[in-house]
């Protein structure tokens, strides 16, 4: 038997639209070859994209205030333009939820799950004609923990003891305890690689990477232009020959937008009217389950946010499955609050589903020596479509229960640097996490920057050391279950929704066959590269 003929042969039936990915990968194994077919397959299936175009896309959240800097990234706009365009991780998360290399090559791990030794790609370029080494590598994650810092990522790579290059092509992590789940830390979207300075640091400011783009205008959180780079290391992705860019956060004007040809896709449908967009002939919606939500934080360090119970009053007020039903017209779940979606590892599918019970609520004031509760709520669309309209609900919620929830409407434009983590109840949302350890390291660890309720809980902290650094699964299942009750009955966070992400584009805009990644909106941030025109 000829092998290589063979796998061309079931290349070639991917290619065509003939074999599904499942077929693929048993014909594989049959082969011997199972090992390489995750790779044998995305070849075949990204060898069909055609290549040029100009690709416009409208995206629902961005902000003035958007800055270059990896570890202050927190608008869409800017997660789709730099992780999905202009710049690369180590590794990432394909459409088929597996985590891949991306400027790694290889990954390997000491038994102890304390080293781990990454392999970088040799001859990656960066936009400025600079070759990708090791050093890259090191000053890039060192940026998230260097002394005042203010990175998003520095609960997330603190866990790190020390990297260091092993020459151009290698890097070696030492961590603080073994975790099972450390190629996960190097994948979030702030952990992206800038080229080095000779001092250690590195240049964000120019927009340098070495991602399929480049940034050929820039007007932070409006528009972007983003040109092809031609000597982008990865031929199967960046198809289109420049991408433009552009905020449009009224959801009317960006399907507006869409359905008149002024852009090709959009993230953040109109949930209210997207069973009308569905019929449009010249359209193509696309939905996909994942960990994102949407939550109403509190700042439990301020009165009367300070009173637990005060904080379960408020949990016990909102009608969930009403705001699904109104708010996601069903396009996703209810929450239970806390952060860990069905969709994760570990979720904890024994604790009791909150529900609306305005008595209840009752009870907890009156635990408080209260009779009624006064809050003021900010929001605004930019936290999330819809979100004025879920204060709104939530404030006729509350009402039964003796509670007054002022709903306070704020400009979007600066909403996340103005308001969220500013204003002690606001309105939020979140992409999620594929691991819980970054979830709750991210945003509800003791004074990490992200902690948007300034949660503080000893036990809660023990066990998210522990769990990082446990390799039985049982016991780390168990650890994961108990931080998920602490942050539902104790935490500041309501977390009334899971959200699909429901967005659009043009029927001439192609993809893979497997569909989109469902880790974050528009194919976990990588449409622009992954994506193609017929």
């Amino acid at each position: 038997m000829n092998l290589d003929k063979e796998i061309k042969k079931l290349q070639s039936q991917v290619i065509e639209n003939q074999m599904s990915r499942r077929a693929f990968m048993t014909s594989a194994m049959a082969l011997g070859v199972g090992a390489l077919a995750p790779s044998l397959y995305s070849e075949a299936a990204n060898a069909a994209p055609k290549k040029g175009g100009v690709f416009r896309v409208g995206i629902g959240a961005g902000n003035t205030t958007d800055s270059l800097d990896p570890g202050l990234i927190t608008s869409l706009f800017s997660q789709v333009m730099l992780r999905g365009g202009v710049r690369n991780n180590l590794v990432r998360y394909t459409n088929t939820n597996e985590l891949v290399g991306e400027l790694a090559e290889s990954w390997e791990a000491s038994p102890d799950a304390v080293t781990w030794t990454f392999k970088l790609r040799k001859g990656v370029e960066f936009h400025n004609g600079k070759t990708l080494d090791a050093n890259d590598v090191v000053a890039s994650i060192k940026h998230h923990v260097a002394e005042g810092t203010t990175s998003a990522a520095k609960p997330i790579v603190e866990p790190i003891e020390s990297v260091k290059a092993d020459g151009k092509n290698t890097v070696v992590f030492t961590l603080k305890g073994g975790n099972a789940d450390f190629p996960f830390t190097v994948y979030d979207y702030h952990v992206q690689i800038c080229p080095a300075n000779s001092d250690g640091t590195i240049d964000w400011q120019s927009g340098v990477g070495t991602g399929a783009y480049i940034m050929a205008a820039y007007e932070p959180g409006v528009r972007a232009r983003l040109k092809k780079f031609a000597n982008y290391w990865d031929e199967s992705r960046g198809h289109f020959d420049e991408i433009e860019m552009t905020t449009i956060s009224d959801v009317v004007a960006r399907t507006s937008a869409l359905t008149t040809g002024a852009i090709d896709a959009m993230d953040r449908c109109d949930l209210k009217t997207v069973h009308l967009l569905e019929r449009n002939s010249d359209v193509n919606v696309v939905e996909v389950t994942g960990t994102g939500h949407y939550t109403f934080p509190m700042f439990t360090d301020v009165a009367p946010f300070d009173d637990n119970n005060v904080r379960m009053a408020l949990k016990h007020a909102i009608d969930r499955e009403a705001l699904v039903k109104t708010i996601l017209k069903g396009h996703g779940v209810v929450g239970n609050d806390h952060p860990i979606a069905t969709a994760n590892r570990y979720h904890n599918k024994d604790l009791p589903q909150r529900v609306y019970d305005p008595e209840k609520a009752k009870w907890y004031l009156k635990q408080s020596g209260l009779s009624s509760l006064d809050v003021d709520l900010s929001v605004a669309d930019a936290a999330f479509a819809g979100a004025v309209d879920a204060g709104v609900l939530y404030k006729e919620h509350a009402n039964a229960a003796g509670i007054n929830i002022n709903v306070v409407r704020v400009p979007s434009d600066g909403y996340w640097d103005n308001i969220w983590l500013t204003k002690p109840f606001v309105a939020c949302y979140w992409g999620g996490r594929q691991v819980e350890d970054q979830m709750f390291s991210t945003a509800y660890a003791t004074g990490v920057p992200w902690n948007d309720t300034h949660f503080k809980h000893e036990k809660f902290d023990q066990l998210l050391v522990q769990a990082r650094t446990e390799l039985d699964d049982a016991k780390r299942r168990g650890m994961y279950y108990e931080m998920q009750r602490i942050v539902s009955d104790e935490g500041g966070a309501i977390v009334p929704m899971f959200y699909n992400y429901v967005s659009a584009t043009s029927k001439k805009v192609q993809y893979l066959k497997d569909g989109w990644a469902s880790d974050a909106d528009l194919d976990g941030y990588m449409g622009i590269q992954h994506w193609w025109f017929a």
